[in-house]
């Protein structure tokens, strides 16, 4: 028995708090991408190289 009264059960079907700290991450990051992409059409990859500057 547990030494606090927790009214709420654990919810087996909740995200894993990890997982979700780790996909706000990268959701963030896709959104920084296409802040200024016009119409979004073609979104930015995050896997592709930056621009080189010359």
């Amino acid at each position: 028995m547990s030494k606090e009264f927790n009214p709420a059960p654990r919810d087996k079907h909740a995200d894993d708090p990890k997982h979700a700290v780790q996909a706000d991450k990268e959701q963030r990051k896709l959104e920084k991408g296409l802040e200024d992409t016009f119409p979004a059409s073609d979104p930015v990859s995050e896997t592709q190289p930056k621009p080189s500057k010359d």
